[in-house]
């Protein structure tokens, strides 16, 4: 009788992009539930926080085509970015791959009619490397599932809570279009990391895409506000006209830590930007926490 789960036994489980805030709670999960991880990382920790020996860590960037991952496993959680996700497919199948779970980005609905012509590279991105995760993966009879996460937040290494938060301890203030109306859903990196593993040991989750998003739906304001109370600061919030905070973005990215700010962003303030996570409610049990102050790191 089959009850669609799988039993680690110490089955190899490769990790990359695994120093990533994700990383930092599925690796000890991993290792908890019996796996030999495989956590692959441009740059591994000195000190790996919850080490084990169930752990090893290998220094490897997956953009050199003259790298390979040359380790026999039977699944690969892809944390890196997904475009970087297609050329490993073939070779790791090669290596006795069975199953790919991979993470995205709602930025692919998000950004789709974006004027910036790197915004629009990016959703270009997500959408190839979509495509080509399923076909590659089921002619090589790979079982895959794809993550499509909201802002992701956590350890303080994001680019999106942590960058308010790092403004904000900085200058003080935050600057905004309106009065910030736009919906956000931000989802802890933590609940991530139960969804990687639940899709793991069970079967309900192949081939399919699941958009996850936080537990609580707030006001872009409401959100940066919680963002000031939990660095415990007064909120103070700078309402601009939309062309001048655009100018105020384009100058700010001129700065160190903030090269990847786009005056697009501001346009997007005031709009909606939620994601129903029912599918995966009902596929993997995934009950995200709410955001709240409690919940948010200081950015590092």
């Amino acid at each position: 009788m089959t009850t669609g789960k799988r039993e680690p036994d110490g089955q190899a489980i490769i990790v990359t992009g695994a120093s990533s805030q994700i990383g930092r709670f599925l690796l000890p999960r991993l290792a908890a539930r019996g796996y030999q991880v495989h956590a692959i990382s441009r740059h591994p920790p000195a000190r790996p926080v919850g080490a084990k020996a169930s752990i090893t860590w290998h220094q490897l960037d997956i953009n050199d085509r003259a790298a390979s991952i040359a380790i026999p496993a039977i699944a690969l959680i892809h944390l890196a970015p997904l475009v970087t996700l297609p050329p490993l497919i073939a070779p790791l199948a090669r290596l006795g791959v069975k199953q790919i779970i991979a993470f995205g980005s709602t930025s692919r609905f998000s950004k789709v009619n974006s004027k910036s012509r790197h915004e629009q590279e990016l959703v270009k991105g997500f959408i190839d490397a979509e495509q080509a995760l399923a076909e590659q993966s089921e002619r090589l009879g790979i079982g895959w599932t794809l993550f499509r996460p909201t802002l992701i937040y956590g350890c303080g290494l994001d680019k999106n809570i942590s960058t308010i938060a790092r403004f904000i301890r900085r200058f003080g203030f935050f600057p905004m279009v309106g009065h910030g109306i736009g919906l956000r859903q931000p989802v802890h990196a933590e609940d991530l990391a139960q969804a990687s593993l639940t899709a793991l040991e069970r079967h309900t989750s192949r081939n399919k895409a699941y958009n996850l998003s936080g537990g609580r739906t707030l006001t872009y304001q409401a959100m940066v506000e919680t963002i000031f109370q939990a660095l415990g600061k007064k909120p103070r919030v700078m309402h601009l006209p939309l062309a001048v905070l655009q100018a105020f973005l384009a100058c700010l990215r001129l700065l160190p830590g903030y090269g990847y700010i786009t005056p697009a962003m501001a346009g997007r303030i005031n709009e909606d930007l939620c994601f129903d996570h029912q599918e995966a409610t009902r596929d993997l049990d995934f009950k995200p926490r709410p955001f709240d102050r409690d919940q948010v790191s200081a950015p590092r």
